[in-house]
């Protein structure tokens, strides 16, 4: 990682299906694009595209550290490093400059814009990815004067999220976060777009120098506006359907757990462990967008659900949590939060820093919180040590191994709510279906079989109190 300082078509068709008509065949192939020899930039010329090896777009990453450590803005560019290889591209190079705080104009000092511009021509990048959030004037100065395409962690982030979301809810997600960030992004290139212009007000351009009325970048702003109003109503649709199954969860009581953390951590794997989900499970960052729900039960046979959540980071784009809003109120709806940490990572106290700024931020802040810490089949035991120490409550666990969740289904057993209501009834036996509630929904004290029914001493909700009231003893 260099450090700044502030001192200043190729193929060939082949006719496509097989014919008997030697003439059709000729035909086809006069029609094909044919390759010219020579011509390829790479090395070795290959001609058969089958062979020919994915060219991922080549990118310089640029941070500037305002505060912490050194390790503290080692850890960042990792992070960014780890993004855009995500996003399929190859890291060139990584350059970190020092200030107190990021330059107005250009993110990075004027005078280290013409260094930058350098190493982008030296190295034959193809991308600038900047390490925070920039203005649009940022983005446009940098972009004129490095003459490379920039772009900032937003929308490195949005891009990643783009590739990765599979669900109908996820993708439209997705792209009204991404229409939201772009609005105020729009740019004009050259003199081709109409103007508004007229009269001695217009520096005298006059007659004939008068545009349509409406800019092509406000045209473009306008249709953004109405997709996004598309958008929302979508997915207000889509939120009805979530909220009439929560609604259904809810009239049950059955308790609900809310799995978060950080991405890649291992919340997907870990719901895959103690529900066989079956859920997608990669080591890559924003692997899972589209939440997942489970049903599963303690040892002592009560019901409750498990929900795989998407991944936080460090700085998540405004845009992506008011679109995932609706997406991310599982964990606001949660009788219990199960905060997964990457026990291997080289900042674990930063990741559970970033997923509570954002628990907070969505209103989750005051929801019960169990740490876990995954991963620990990788991580050091001067790690382990160090996070023992700081969270003497946390579970340890290994979700790859299946160290440790004997352990995590025991603390989830202790920490689920119970029912409050305690009943003693004498159940019938033809009304067993009362007993399979109880079974499912409460949890039995005692009970005893008599020559009249079951008598029984359970703790209960509401509902299910009133149901077993003209049993009671």
């Amino acid at each position: 990682m260099t450090d700044f300082h502030d001192d200043e078509f190729e193929s060939e068709f082949e006719g496509g299906e097989a014919s008997f008509d030697g003439d059709q065949l000729e035909l086809a192939e006069r029609h094909a694009l044919r390759r010219v020899a020579g011509m390829s930039t790479q090395l070795t010329d290959i001609s058969e595209v089958e062979y020919r090896e994915l060219q991922l777009e080549r990118v310089v990453l640029v941070s500037v550290w305002t505060s912490g450590t050194e390790a503290d803005a080692e850890n960042a560019m990792a992070e960014l490093k780890l993004l855009a290889e995500t996003a399929g591209s190859e890291v060139l190079e990584a350059l970190v400059q020092r200030r107190q705080r990021p330059d107005p104009a250009t993110f990075i000092g004027s005078g280290k814009v013409e260094e930058l511009r350098t190493i982008v021509q030296a190295t034959a990048a193809d991308t600038v990815i900047c390490d925070g959030e920039l203005e649009p004037a940022q983005l446009r100065n940098l972009e004129d004067r490095v003459l490379v395409k920039v772009i900032d962690r937003t929308g490195l982030i949005l891009d990643i999220f783009a590739q990765h979301a599979k669900s109908v809810e996820g993708k439209a997600q997705v792209e009204m976060a991404q229409l939201q960030y772009l609005r105020q992004r729009l740019r004009g290139w050259g003199g081709n777009l109409s103007r508004q212009t007229g009269g001695r007000a217009a520096a005298g351009v006059g007659i004939g120098g008068r545009g349509p009325g409406e800019t092509k970048i406000e045209t473009d702003r306008r249709r953004i506006k109405t997709r996004i109003a598309i958008l929302r109503r979508k997915l207000r649709e889509m939120d009805a359907v979530r909220t009439t199954k929560r609604q259904e969860r809810a009239r049950h009581q059955v308790p609900s757990v809310a799995i978060v953390g950080y991405t890649n951590a291992g919340k997907s794997s870990l719901l895959n462990r103690l529900t066989g989900a079956g859920v997608l499970v990669e080591n890559a960052l924003f692997a899972t967008l589209d939440p997942t729900t489970r049903r599963s039960q303690t040892d002592d046979g009560r019901v409750f659900t498990l929900t795989d959540t998407v991944g936080f980071v460090r700085h998540l784009p405004h845009d992506l949590v008011e679109a995932f809003r609706s997406t991310l109120e599982e964990s606001v709806m949660a009788d219990l939060l199960v905060h997964v940490v990457d026990a291997s990572d080289p900042d674990p106290f930063g990741q559970i820093k970033a997923v509570r700024t954002v628990l907070s931020e969505i209103g989750a802040g005051e929801v019960p919180e169990q740490l876990v810490m995954n991963k620990i089949d990788v991580a050091s035991d001067e790690a382990i040590s160090m996070l023992r120490a700081r969270h003497p409550d946390a579970v340890f666990i290994s979700a790859r191994t299946g160290e440790g969740l004997d352990v995590l289904r025991a603390r989830l057993e202790e920490r689920l709510p119970r029912p409050q209501i305690e009943v003693r009834a004498l159940v019938p036996y033809q009304r067993g279906d009362l007993l399979d509630k109880i079974h499912h929904e409460g949890e039995f004290v005692s009970q005893e079989h008599t020559e009249s029914g079951t008598l029984v001493h359970a703790r209960v909700n509401p509902g299910l109190a009133g149901e077993l009231a003209e049993f009671s003893q």
